[in-house]
């Protein structure tokens, strides 16, 4: 009915079978406009709005609800969701006018998943984010596969709002024996939601254990980190150990022990180190899976303290694996931050054998990447060690950059040498 007048169009559903009458009041079906002061950054593919860019407040409009985008020509720029409460006021869905349903979220899902089928081989890696919010243009949504468990975060006011047809389309297109709902992520509060998490669908009595690249982990889905693990190191993780043999390792800020896994399957022997002993207890866990645990020694200590009685005791290893926390969690602690990471990629640097190894992360967002260089650059210089890069790596494939927002991309892994 492309270029027909309404009135006829609706005339015209009379004649016709009541089946073919819904597609015409979809056809009718009104949201509210938000119109937009700036567009620059909008039309160059960027997927959030300001409130500051709003013509009108953000308050008129009901939080949660989808509004229709135009700059002040009444230009069409896309449809998504607003909340008055955020600093990002509007999260855009689509660039297209077409109903945000159940058949939408379909289609986003699986061609997230298209694209995961051509990246990862399961046979290897059966764990892997599935979707992956703005890079899946799906603002506030995420999807992680665990073997069988499907673990979910709803981040947004406006994704909350579609919960139960997201569960319910995940569940159809993924088919997965469990689901969980991890909404314990901060984001959430920063929306005005509640935090929780949830078991909406099968058991977790038996908890999943993953494959990759030949190492065998558990993850808990529902009690651990995240949404039960660090998926976005996996490459990483592959990539050093594929560097490493015998000798003497450290992990870390190890967590449940997937760097140390690695070099301990190419025959280092691993010492663990992380501050939590739940973190250790599936360490120990995962080491007895594989086999392992004969090449493995675990410390519960703060891994900065660690550090400094290693260098006093004059200790030194060939492989040295060290992936912290977020030091930045925004500019206001940058500076702060950039410190903390300075000292401690001194004290492993101090640490490390000549010709030995160590992959050094961050995967704070406002530390960019020649940020980080230049913190390894002074680390270097503070430890006295002659530092080369083997390599620099970003977050797996399995999370990809979304061009247009570099909020998307936010891991850094650089692999050196001391020589």
């Amino acid at each position: 009915m492309d270029g027909m007048p309404l009135a006829y169009a609706l005339r015209l559903t009379a004649w016709h079978k009541p089946e073919t009458i819904i597609p015409v009041f979809k056809l009718i079906i009104q949201m509210e406009t938000a119109y937009l002061n700036r567009t620059s950054r909008i039309l160059a593919g960027h997927l959030w709005v300001f409130s500051n860019e709003l013509a009108v407040s953000p308050k008129k409009f009901k939080p949660g609800s989808l509004v229709e985008l135009r700059d002040r020509k009444e230009n069409f720029l896309g449809i998504g969701y607003i909340n008055p409460a955020s600093l990002i006021a509007i999260r855009i869905l689509t660039r297209e006018r077409e109903e945000i349903d159940e058949g939408f979220f379909k289609k986003r899902i699986n061609d997230a998943m298209s694209l995961r089928r051509r990246l990862i081989d399961e046979k290897t890696r059966n764990a892997f984010r599935a979707l992956y919010s703005e890079s899946d243009l799906v603002p506030g949504l995420i999807v992680d596969k665990y073997s069988g468990v499907v673990s979910i975060q709803l981040l947004t006011l406006g994704i909350e709002t579609f919960r139960d047809t997201i569960i319910k389309t995940v569940d159809e297109v993924l088919s997965p024996e469990a689901i969980v709902l991890r909404n314990d992520s901060s984001a959430r509060t920063l929306e005005g939601l509640p935090l929780g998490k949830e078991l909406v669908k099968g058991s977790l009595e038996k908890l999943p254990v993953i494959n990759e690249g030949g190492i065998r982990l558990e993850v808990d889905p529902l009690g651990g980190q995240k949404t039960g693990f660090f998926l976005d190191q996996a490459e990483n993780r592959m990539a050093f150990s594929a560097l490493t043999g015998k000798g003497t390792a450290l992990d870390l800020f190890s967590y449940s022990g997937a760097w140390a896994l690695h070099m301990a399957g190419k025959g280092a022997d691993v010492t663990i180190v992380d501050s939590s002993a739940a973190a250790l207890k599936q360490a120990e866990r995962n080491f007895e899976i594989n086999g392992l645990k004969g090449r493995s020694a675990f410390i519960k200590e703060d891994v900065f303290d660690f550090l400094k009685a290693e260098a006093g005791k004059g200790r030194s290893y060939d492989y040295i694996a060290l992936d912290p926390p977020a030091f930045v969690k925004g500019k206001s602690n940058l500076k702060a931050g950039a410190r903390a990471y300075r000292e401690i990629n001194t004290l492993a640097m101090r640490l490390l054998k000549k010709g030995g190894l160590l992959a050094t992360s961050s995967c704070s967002f406002h530390v960019k990447r020649e940020d980080f260089l230049d913190i390894l650059r002074s680390a270097s210089r503070d430890a006295g060690s002659a530092m080369r890069i083997i390599e620099t790596r970003p977050q797996a494939k399995d999370h990809p950059v979304y061009l247009p927002m570099p909020e998307t991309e936010y891991l850094k892994c650089v692999i050196l040498e001391r020589f």
